[in-house]
């Protein structure tokens, strides 16, 4: 079952993250999983307000990302790996060399991913993984079809994923890059705890579908059914969707096991 909490804004999700990654840190954790996106710009935002420019625990973590576009080059602002950069590692004092991204640069693709795979493992694993939810449902870059078996690799991105994300490249849908490379369901659902944050109305239709869905391949999301830890924290507009008693602070349960 996914614990779910509905927040008043986006600040309030964020603060609320931020909340559960202190106390990750706090515990001695040794590895986050980090998310970009819209959703996921409050918790940084929060933890920069908390922390920036003072010693904090996440100098000495190890942080991994979800995915990273194929063909951006190095140094590009919407590169995911300088994107953290700006919002997350910089502020905080972290060291860049911290902050893993999947290789996309790679000549070998394939052994690029296996290489992330093992740099997850090595460091024991993640502890609590951030996660997003594009409006099709996608988790990372694992489109609507992925087998939930799925590891890290490179993927051809949807076209409705692209146009929601050519906000990003000053509205230019042909500036979207067309592939990435992603961690998989699996590799995400090895996370000892996973918060999926969804903010605004645009992810009111994905996270209804989510409340209502058994498991699903079409749904991507869906498949954090399966995982005994999860927390979902929304805003009010992105719990649009979903029934009317869910009221701002109230915990509920969401979903249906297969």
């Amino acid at each position: 079952m996914i614990e779910t909490m509905v927040l008043p804004d986006a600040d309030s999700v964020g603060a609320h993250a931020a909340d559960i990654l202190d106390e990750a840190a706090r515990s001695g954790s040794r590895a986050l999983g980090l998310a970009t996106g819209s959703s996921t710009d409050p918790i940084y935002s929060e933890l920069v307000r908390r922390h920036g420019g003072r010693d904090n625990p996440y100098r000495k973590m190890q942080f991994y990302l979800l995915d990273e576009y194929v063909g951006l080059p190095v140094g590009h602002p919407e590169r995911y790996a300088e994107v953290i950069r700006r919002s997350f590692a910089d502020p905080l004092g972290i060291p860049f060399s911290r902050v893993h991204a999947p290789d996309v640069d790679a000549s070998d693709a394939g052994r690029a991913a296996a290489a992330f795979e093992q740099e997850i493992a090595d460091a024991g694993g993640i502890e609590v993984q951030l996660l997003g939810v594009g409006g099709n449902g996608h988790i990372a870059f694992n489109e609507p079809g992925t087998p939930f078996e799925s590891r890290t690799r490179v993927v051809e991105l949807a076209a409705r994923t692209r146009q929601d994300n050519a906000r990003f490249f000053g509205g230019d849908v042909g500036s979207v890059p067309r592939r990435a490379m992603s961690q998989g369901i699996a590799t995400i659902l090895g996370a000892r705890r996973i918060v999926l944050v969804a903010t605004g109305r645009a992810k009111a239709e994905a996270v209804a579908a989510l409340m209502e869905s058994r498991p699903t391949r079409l749904l991507p999301v869906s498949a954090l059914h399966a995982h005994p830890a999860v927390t979902m924290l929304l805003d009010r507009d992105a719990a649009s969707g979903i029934e009317a008693d869910h009221v701002a602070g109230e915990q509920v349960r969401a979903g249906r096991c297969a």
